[in-house]
């Protein structure tokens, strides 16, 4: 050990080990060209596309009244903006957090950002700048071998200031929603001011509870596989106008789809 440095015992000076990588099969068909390749990954991601949905269930929920869409201030795109991650990957225009936020903070880029926000929104419109999307299949961590889909998860890269302008809209829907106690008191994912802590909390009263009348505990629990790209738009609207939004939001949902490869 006399020719050795202290940091050579350590993990993270060793060789890496690189991934079990081998060529992915799907339906017991190896995918030799990028057209396999795309059958099997957009088989695997939509698997939900075009499914028929039940509406029923939502006549069980009340109607809340239609409210006004408030205009967005500059105040909530700084905030929004506050929180962005510096190591985010850029969509196609390859403008980052990091070159963003200055402009953010200056108050005549700012007045035209917000500007067409609310644009965008009075004339119930998405620009086509907006819905471009790079879409990237990274592969899942702690994997033995990655040679099914499954192994793969799809990431969508938005152009940055559509993506703030989302953000913005986004926080001011959860705002609404949680005002008028539309949210399911059990969602803690994805939710402000609900975190995994919160999660973890929860369902320890739930079998401490039952501990106390002498009942056996167990959890069940599973993930709805690709729910948001198989999202139903239909389904998507009947929901905001259940939850009181008027016809410029619910027309304006509908108009962000992503577009691109």
């Amino acid at each position: 050990m006399s020719n050795k440095r202290p940091w050579d015992l350590m993990n993270w000076v060793k060789k890496k080990t690189l991934l079990a990588i081998k060529t992915i099969a799907f339906e017991d068909q190896l995918c030799n060209n990028l057209t396999s390749l795309w059958n099997a990954l957009h088989s695997s991601y939509n698997l939900t596309e075009n499914c028929p949905i039940n509406h029923r269930f939502l006549n069980k929920i009340s109607q809340l009244n239609e409210f006004e869409w408030p205009p967005f201030t500059n105040q909530e795109f700084k905030n929004a903006i506050a929180k962005c991650s510096t190591s985010f990957t850029p969509g196609p225009n390859h403008i980052a957090w990091r070159y963003l936020r200055p402009l953010i903070y200056d108050k005549e880029y700012l007045d035209k950002i917000v500007g067409i926000a609310n644009a965008c929104i009075t004339l119930e419109f998405w620009p086509s700048y907006f819905k471009e999307a790079k879409s990237v299949v990274i592969p899942k961590p702690n994997k033995e071998v990655y040679n099914t889909p499954k192994s793969f998860q799809p990431i969508v890269l938005l152009n940055t200031t559509g993506k703030l302008i989302e953000k913005v809209i986004s926080n001011q829907l959860q705002y609404h929603m949680a005002q008028n106690r539309f949210l399911n008191t059990n969602q803690l994912g994805g939710i402000r001011q609900q975190s995994t802590i919160n999660a973890g909390l929860y369902i320890t009263h739930l079998i401490c509870a039952r501990w106390l009348k002498q009942y056996h505990t167990g959890v069940i629990a599973f993930d709805i596989t690709q729910f948001f790209p198989s999202l139903n738009h239909i389904f998507l609207s009947r929901c905001l106008k259940k939850a009181g939004l008027n016809t410029n939001i619910i027309i304006f949902s509908t108009a962000t789809i992503p577009i691109g490869q």
